[in-house]
């Protein structure tokens, strides 16, 4: 059967790899004051937050001291 060659159209699909585009993108717009201020901000929010939830669950988190002596009830002096 005859089967039909695409010459031009569809080419560029083949060679899509290797394209280089000489177009630069413009540059990012400098963060404001207030911007970086806010970053400031939230980042330490999130250190405080980390910071807080360790110091909250350490106590959690260590391992429980035994009592000198154990605590017996009634009913194991009867025996």
């Amino acid at each position: 059967m005859f089967r039909r060659r695409e010459s031009v159209p569809f080419s560029f699909v083949a060679e899509a790899d290797r394209f280089r585009s000489n177009v630069t993108p413009p540059p990012r717009p400098r963060s404001t004051v207030s911007e970086r201020a806010g970053s400031v901000l939230v980042g330490l929010a999130v250190v405080g937050g980390l910071v807080g939830a360790l110091l909250l669950g350490l106590p959690a988190l260590a391992p429980e001291k035994s009592p000198a002596h154990s605590q017996q009830t009634e009913a194991a002096h009867a025996r």
